[in-house]
């Protein structure tokens, strides 16, 4: 059996995931069986699960990268500017419909709460960070605890998935994030 690269590996394993990303914004998560994510992917059942074990881990490596990207974003423009990158590429986080999905299977399954809560810590680290150097930059409000103001913004983003997953209108929604960024802004 040939030695495959580690380079070969990730990009296999990236295009996997890309693939996957697709299936579960089309199907959902319950949806996207494992016949439909070997045609999504092109690769077989063996190929999907020997790099992610089994659907689960992959659609939580799916979060994961999503996370990552988003952490990213909110590290130098706030999880504001997640929001609004999600209104300029659409297409992209469609696979976010499947929130509605998982807050059930959070609220069931302890197991894939704690998975999911581990892939997640990305993105709410990158937020709180980025939280307290805008409060010792002194451009974001005092009156309110950082993590109040963590949760506030987390809860105007869950708001935004839900609103966005549904397919609900979306054109004010930037006012309706200028208003989510100037309540945490210093006064």
């Amino acid at each position: 059996m040939p030695v495959v690269s580690d380079e070969e590996l990730h990009r296999r394993r990236h295009e996997i995931i890309e693939a996957a990303r697709e299936c579960f914004a089309e199907f959902g998560y319950e949806g996207a069986t494992v016949r439909r994510l070997e045609q999504a992917t092109g690769k077989s059942r063996g190929a999907i699960f020997h790099h992610f074990g089994d659907k689960e881990s992959l659609f939580l490596e799916v979060a994961r990268a999503d996370a990552i990207r988003q952490a990213d974003i909110v590290s130098s423009s706030g999880l504001v500017e997640v929001m609004r990158d999600i209104l300029r590429e659409p297409s992209r986080h469609k696979w976010l419909a499947t929130r509605l999905e998982i807050a059930s299977i959070l609220r069931t399954d302890p197991t894939f709460r704690a998975r999911w809560q581990e892939h997640q810590a990305t993105l709410d680290e990158a937020v709180h960070r980025r939280l307290e150097e805008n409060l010792a930059k002194d451009s974001m409000r005092t009156d309110v605890d950082v993590d109040v103001l963590q949760m506030f913004l987390e809860t105007v983003m869950d708001g935004f998935i839900t609103r966005f997953a549904s397919g609900q209108d979306l054109e004010r929604m930037q006012e309706v994030l200028d208003i989510a960024e100037d309540a945490v802004r210093r006064k």
